[in-house]
């Protein structure tokens, strides 16, 4: 039979909890009419600045076919526009646009209560230690794969 210990797996407890924030947000996001896609593109735009759709599918973890159909929604909402890489015709430059400021503003207000809700429970102290831990994490495992030991025991 195949056995793991899930119960004490940081890799289980960090993927169902992104995936429980997700849903949450996503919960927050539809009255609004926004997709937590949308809200992804327009995070990672104001987060990183103009993208290519190359970059951006990257971020996102999509399939750039995937992210062109979302992006030209957004577009004929006037949220982002695309255009011509300079350097390289072939690529297209996406950048957000200001009638997407109030959609933002909507989407920061829906992730601050999901926060909230998320950390329920939990001091300043400990939410503040959660978050720098979150950030080891992911520096860790950020960093070249080649540079990884192979753990004693598993996490």
């Amino acid at each position: 039979m195949l056995r793991y210990d899930f119960e004490a797996s940081v890799g289980y407890w960090v993927i169902i909890s992104s995936l429980a924030f997700r849903r949450a947000l996503n919960e927050e996001l539809a009255p609004h009419g926004i997709t937590f896609r949308q809200s992804q593109v327009l995070g990672w735009l104001v987060l990183e600045g103009d993208l290519t759709q190359g970059e951006l599918a990257s971020r996102m973890e999509v399939e750039p076919p995937t992210l062109a159909g979302l992006v030209d929604r957004m577009e004929n909402a006037g949220w982002v526009t695309r255009s011509v890489c300079p350097d390289d015709r072939r690529k297209k430059i996406i950048r957000v646009q200001d009638q997407a400021a109030p959609v933002w503003e909507k989407i920061a207000e829906c992730a601050r209560r999901v926060r909230k809700v998320a950390t329920r429970g939990l001091t300043d102290e400990q939410s503040e230690q959660l978050l720098s831990m979150l950030r080891v994490v992911h520096g860790n495992l950020t960093r070249s794969t080649g540079d990884m030991d192979p753990p004693s025991e598993p996490k």
